[in-house]
């Protein structure tokens, strides 16, 4: 079975930061383009980051200039870095894949999904 797994969530004090990887084992990452959601309690999953195939990258407007999403093909593992964290960023932070690419937008039809990761921004 396909799977991809989130690691490195945690509980951090607001103006830290975290570094999220998600890994992929049973498939090659290669040629997916991957994104980052995240959902917090009692509110609708929203799209964080994503990058294609080709490294081009998109950020919400919530995250820009704090967070960075990388990809490591050769590990098979697509990073979040996210520095400067606030309390608003709380949630569950998950990882998906496409095989449908797009340089240009991250509304994608997402065809795998992680189980999650937990993020806790609190002083």
């Amino acid at each position: 079975q396909l799977q991809l797994v989130e690691s490195g969530g945690g509980l951090v004090q607001p103006g830290g930061s975290l570094r999220l990887s998600c890994a992929a084992s049973r498939f090659t990452l290669d040629y997916y383009a991957m994104g980052w959601f995240r959902q917090a309690p009692g509110k609708e999953r929203e799209g964080v980051s994503c990058i294609s195939s080709g490294g081009n990258t998109h950020y919400a407007d919530s995250v820009q200039g704090r967070f960075t999403i990388s990809r490591d093909n050769a590990k098979n593992t697509v990073y979040l870095e996210m520095k400067s964290l606030k309390p608003e960023d709380t949630a569950v932070y998950y990882c998906a894949a496409a095989a449908v690419d797009s340089d240009y937008t991250c509304v994608l039809e997402y065809d795998y999904w992680g189980q999650g990761t937990q993020v806790t921004v609190s002083s």
